[in-house]
């Protein structure tokens, strides 16, 4: 291995590592949704292995494609600019929709009592919502629906520092570089989408926001809308 790929290879491990640990969106949105939804571990995982999966290959193929027709690397990172403000905005919309289904379903499903009168002295009242079959049956439709949409988010998500990585091996003519260069920031992006998934999921304690039960697709919905902010309006 030439030092030339030796330098891009260790290039591509770090600035994938620290390209999603710095990006928010790449985890926060699915802790919160697993939580939620209760989702299960193994379901989380995939869940998050999937999207992570789609967002590096779109920007790959992207690559392959801008290489082959020789398009100019300030092309390729303009495009990969567009599609990140189409992401964003994308997580945007699908944070406020979940917030209001959420607030809604909070609403539709207050408690509340009824006291029965049984004879003359066997009285007993108690909790009860009017909606839960209704809502229980949208959350089966949710739990479906939901995973796709995050995987088209992150498919349009691009990854903007791996075009640049990919331009010096493709320009040499090395496909063997190309190729190790994408497997390396590949894996590295979505071992640690996972890793940090899955270790804010076993080590944070829910157990302050679960006595708020009612409320929790409205309190994803709002994390993962805020996140969708912070990266259109402050960059992360």
């Amino acid at each position: 291995m030439s030092p030339d790929l030796s330098a891009l290879l260790i290039a591509a491990v770090s600035i994938g590592f620290f390209h999603t640990l710095f990006g928010p969106d790449h985890y926060v949105p699915f802790v919160m949704l697993s939580w939620s939804r209760k989702w299960s571990t193994l379901k989380t995982a995939l869940v998050t292995f999937a999207c992570g999966l789609g967002h590096i290959l779109s920007s790959i193929v992207l690559g392959f494609v801008g290489v082959a027709l020789g398009v100019a690397l300030e092309k390729l990172e303009l495009i990969e600019s567009t599609r990140g403000t189409v992401a964003a905005w994308l997580l945007i919309a699908f944070g406020l929709a979940y917030t209001v289904w959420g607030i809604r379903r909070a609403v539709l499903n207050k408690p509340h009592r009824h006291v029965h009168v049984h004879g003359t002295s066997d009285v007993h009242e108690h909790e009860h919502t009017h909606h839960g079959s209704h809502a229980h049956f949208h959350e089966d439709e949710g739990r479906a629906v939901t995973p796709w949409i995050l995987f088209i988010i992150f498919v349009f998500g691009p990854c903007e520092p791996l075009i640049p990585l990919l331009i010096y091996p493709a320009a040499r003519k090395s496909f063997m570089g190309v190729a190790l260069v994408s497997l390396a920031f590949g894996v590295v992006t979505i071992a640690t989408m996972m890793a940090v998934v899955l270790l804010m999921r076993a080590g944070l304690s829910f157990k302050v926001l679960d006595r708020a039960e009612r409320y929790t697709h409205a309190i994803a919905g709002l994390t993962i809308l805020t996140c969708g902010l912070m990266i259109q309006f402050l960059g992360l």
